[in-house]
Formats: C-alpha cells, sequence, structure tokens
C-alpha cells in the first residue's frame, strides 16, 4: 500500500495526481456506461460490482474508476499491479482473500495493466474468481480477446472506456484553471481556443491533456502581480511533437494497418497515405507496411492491373535501399496507385476454393496423364502415357484432362471486367470454349488444364 511521508504536500503532485477524480460526479468522460442510470453507475452505486475488465486507450479513467469504486465499496480493495507482482504475491493476495471470504468479507482486487501477465499468472486468479473469493477488477490498454486468458475473460463482464472527447477534455482543462486542486490560486490568463489546442494535442488522453497544460502554465509569462500569462510561443513548443498512440504489437498496429488496407480496397488514395502516415511517423517499420502492400496487390487488384504487383515489389525494395525517411514517397507512390487501380479480388477467391477443395476432398492421386516418368519402372506403370506436349499442337493447346477426376469441371479462377483483367476474361473464355470443342479428342477425358 502507498503511503505518503510527513513531508509530502499534494500541492507538490502532479497536476493529474491532484485533480484526480475523487467520486463519479467529479469524473469526466464515459457517460456511455456512468451517465444517469447506466448499468456500470448503478453497480458502484449500490456497490453491487462484480468481475469486471475496463477496456480502453491510455488516460480514460480505469485506475481513477478503480479508486472511486475503493472509495465507495464495503468490501476490502487491494491495489495490485502486473508490473511488479509475480506468482508469490498473487498467491500471498489469494490467501488474504480466502481468509477474508471466511468471515464473510468481500475482496475486490484490482489488477492495473492485467495483459502484462502471463498465462500462469492470470490463471492463478480463475479459482478464486471462479469460487467467489474475489471479485476481479482488471485494467487494460489491449484488446482483452487477445490477451486475458478466455477462461478468465468468460467470467468478468467487459466494459470498453473510450477516448474522451475534445469537448469533454477542454471542460477538463478549464477547472483545471480555477479548482482549489488545480490552479486555482494562482491567476492563469489562457484562451479557450489554446485550451481546445491542449485538448486536441491530447488526443482524447486526459493525463496527457493536464501534463501539457501544467507545462504549459509552469512556463508561461509571470506579472508583477503574479498573474500567469500562456503565450501562443510557449504552447506551440510544448505542443510540437504529438506522440501517436500506436503499439507495433498491440491491437492498434492491426487496426491501423486494416485501415489502410481497407482504404486502398476502397480506392480512396487520401485516406490510405492518411493511415500510411500515421504509422511512419509513429514509428512503424516500413518493410512491414512494404510487406502488406505487396500482399494487397495480388489479392486486391490482381490481374487487374499486372503492373500492380511489380510497383509493390519496387517499393519494398526502395524501403529496403534507403529506409526512413527518404522511402516513404515510395511508400506513398505504391499506396497511390494501388488506391486507384482498378480492383480484382478473383486471384484471392482462386485461391481460397481450390484451398478448401485441397484440404476437404479426398486427396486424389495426380493423373497419369500428367505425372513425370524419369524412370522406366514409372513408364511402365503408365506414368505420363498419353501427355499431350502443348507446343506441338497446332493451336498450342490440348484437351487434356489435369484435374482429378472428382474436380472435373471445377473452375477456381473466374476472371473480372475490372481494367486490364477483362482481356484475360476474353482469353479464357475462348480457352475453355476451344477445350470443350475438342475433349472427345483428348487423351484420358476432357477438363481444364
Amino acid at each position: 500500500m502507498e503511503q505518503r511521508t510527513l513531508f509530502e504536500r499534494e500541492a507538490d503532485q502532479p497536476l493529474a495526481a491532484r485533480l484526480r477524480p475523487r467520486s463519479l460526479e467529479e469524473f469526466v468522460g464515459q457517460t456511455h456506461l456512468l451517465g444517469p442510470g447506466k448499468v456500470l453507475r448503478r453497480l458502484i452505486e449500490e456497490d453491487r460490482v462484480s468481475s469486471m475488465i475496463f477496456w480502453g486507450p491510455p488516460g480514460v479513467g480505469k485506475t481513477t474508476l478503480a479508486s472511486i469504486i475503493a472509495a465507495r465499496t464495503r468490501a476490502s480493495f487491494i491495489n495490485f499491479s502486473a508490473v511488479t507482482s509475480g506468482i508469490k504475491e498473487i498467491r500471498t493476495v489469494m490467501q488474504q482473500a480466502e481468509e477474508n471470504r471466511r468471515f464473510g468479507a468481500r475482496t475486490i482486487v484490482f489488477v492495473d495493466e492485467i495483459h502484462r501477465f502471463n498465462r500462469a499468472q492470470q490463471d492463478a486468479f480463475l479459482p478464486f474468481v471462479e469460487k467467489g473469493s474475489i471479485i476481479l477488477i482488471g485494467a487494460t490498454t489491449e484488446n482483452p480477446s487477445f490477451e486475458v486468458n478466455g477462461a478468465l475473460l468468460s467470467r468478468c463482464k467487459v466494459f470498453v472506456m473510450k477516448a474522451l472527447t475534445p469537448e469533454e477534455l477542454t471542460g477538463l482543462l478549464s477547472r483545471a484553471l480555477t479548482a482549489p486542486r488545480g490552479f486555482g490560486g494562482r491567476r492563469v490568463n489562457m484562451p479557450r481556443d489554446m485550451l481546445e489546442a491542449v485538448a486536441a494535442f491530447a488526443n482524447g488522453d486526459a493525463r496527457t491533456a493536464l501534463l501539457t497544460l501544467e507545462m504549459v502554465v509552469l512556463n508561461g509569462e509571470v506579472s508583477e502581480n503574479g498573474a500567469v500569462t500562456v503565450t501562443r510561443e510557449t504552447l506551440e513548443q510544448c505542443t510540437s511533437k504529438k506522440s501517436l498512440l500506436y503499439d507495433k504489437k498491440g491491437e492498434e498496429h492491426y487496426n491501423l494497418i486494416s485501415a489502410l488496407h481497407k482504404s486502398m480496397r476502397n480506392s480512396d488514395p487520401d485516406a490510405a497515405v492518411y493511415w500510411l502516415a500515421r504509422m511512419l511517423e509513429a514509428g512503424e517499420d516500413p518493410l512491414y507496411i512494404a510487406r502488406r502492400v505487396v500482399r494487397f496487390a495480388s489479392e486486391d487488384v490482381g490481374l487487374a492491373d499486372p503492373r500492380a504487383l511489380e510497383m509493390a515489389v519496387a517499393a519494398y525494395q526502395a524501403c529496403h535501399f534507403i529506409g526512413m525517411p527518404e522511402c516513404s514517397v515510395h511508400l506513398t507512390q505504391a499506396v497511390v496507385h494501388l488506391s486507384v487501380a482498378p480492383k480484382s479480388n478473383a486471384l484471392y477467391v482462386a485461391y481460397e476454393e481450390a484451398k478448401r477443395d485441397a484440404v476437404t476432398q479426398l486427396a486424389e492421386p495426380v493423373p497419369l496423364v500428367i505425372r513425370n516418368a524419369p524412370t522406366r519402372l514409372m513408364k511402365e506403370l503408365d506414368y505420363g502415357k498419353g501427355y499431350q506436349y502443348a507446343h506441338d499442337a497446332e493451336d498450342r493447346l490440348t484437351a487434356m484432362q489435369c484435374l482429378p477426376d472428382s474436380l472435373v469441371g471445377r473452375e477456381y479462377y473466374r476472371p473480372t471486367e475490372q481494367g486490364a483483367e477483362a482481356r484475360y476474361k476474353n482469353r479464357l473464355e475462348q480457352i475453355r470454349a476451344w477445350k470443350e470443342r475438342h475433349k472427345t479428342s483428348g487423351s484420358g477425358g476432357g477438363g481444364l488444364c
């Protein structure tokens, strides 16, 4: 448990710590959960909380909400950090909770950053949650579907907490200038539009907003009467570089690459370039993005624009040669080209359908006619017997069957009319029509090759 010394004063704490809400009435944001009559608010007010997970980005009040619950509940409240605690600490806390249960007392265990626990550590909580020894409240910035043990997650209600809106942050900053626990003891001159600029910079994070406000106020110009004036120059210096929310191994990583992919698929180059910039400026590996662009070139463009793959591979090579920040323009070129290119997923669909047949159908043998026969024994077993060499034929085509018997007639590749793929469609229709006319004369029956 955290203890304060005799010499520690509240005024010496950071602004965010001084202004931490102490009640639901002071809490900012999350009205979809904590507004009048909402389920979570009623559970807290009636002291009927059950095991739950608070999931949301940094600075939205997950830990603060747990502190409010701690102040209101009649249960024992144990604050637990996944950063500094291990199995030994978990067992000690669980023994304490078990003792409380024997005496009819409830125990709420709050685990901050629960996603940092490995599976074994999370499993240590499970039996105590199951038999009601503890009420578990976890906080995480990561998608609990990926980071929390499935058995444990199934016993918890997940509450999704949202980034604060610019209006909510601006209101919070305005109160910070006048609140006794904030800068209420000082006269601070800071126009509302500058507060709005800090709110926009914070990107939904109350902690970042208050930290930035504190920085600009402490660096403001102090007049003879003690008033503090925040200048625009000071504000610009303190907000010169936004720290983008991005975890290269977490959910936001996948959200952003998905946004890039789907923007290109929707032929929206402006959105695609924006999501590209979001990732690159947050420190994403350009080679990772380039690999995804290469995949997109065949999955979503394919033969509608055969040059798409060439350009994507060239962008990957450029990224490999020169790296960031110079390679950003090469990725932009590829992303814009792929965005405006005609789209076809015919290659992707063809492979997925063929894969489904390959893994679900009987593993039929390769037709003898198209087997290789490098040895005399194989030739004696009719490997390659009747094989027709297409280049010897007048039309460079034969009606030889190349699919297993059970799949004869199956069509996986169905070209579209988009871009250059229309030419492939026309050619394929001619090939299939020719084979249909000549299938009776082909060795081994008709089919596709």
